[in-house]
């Protein structure tokens, strides 16, 4: 049974990297496109998945949906604190820098793009310095 649940997150993880390739999300020309204000489209696609899950919440609440599993879905009040602002400023300059966001890290090794395993590397250990220090930042 635990081999099935694995190989069900396997599949729905190479469906969601084939739609970030067909929609050019992966692209490091798209994403360039973007940060320099040149083209609508990775604004699109990240405005319309708000929007899907600003309506996925809603339904969630209004209607109390539960879990494939019968579990209640709690949804926590977020708090927040100016490390996320800082935060945010230093995963936008690393999605410029390196064309890629953690997302689709995976799709774009998968496409051939060898490099990216650098960025990937490079974002678990950004994941573990943060892991090790969290607790010296400011809240």
């Amino acid at each position: 049974m635990k081999l099935f649940s694995n190989i069900k997150y396997i599949l729905v993880g190479m469906l969601f990297g084939l739609v970030f390739v067909k929609a050019e999300i992966i692209s490091w020309f798209r994403i360039q496109e973007m940060f320099r204000l040149q083209s609508f489209h990775m604004y699109g696609i990240i405005g319309s998945a708000i929007l899907v899950a600003m309506i996925s919440v809603l339904i969630i609440k209004r209607f109390k949906i539960k879990t494939i599993n019968g579990d209640e879905i709690i949804i926590q009040p977020k708090q927040f604190n100016k490390g996320q602002i800082f935060g945010g400023l230093i995963f936008g300059i690393g999605w410029a820098i390196t064309g890629a966001c953690p997302g689709p890290l995976f799709a774009q090794i998968g496409t051939g793009a060898s490099v990216v395993i650098v960025t990937l590397l490079s974002a678990i250990f950004g994941t573990w310095v943060y892991g090790k220090f969290k607790d010296f930042f400011p809240q």
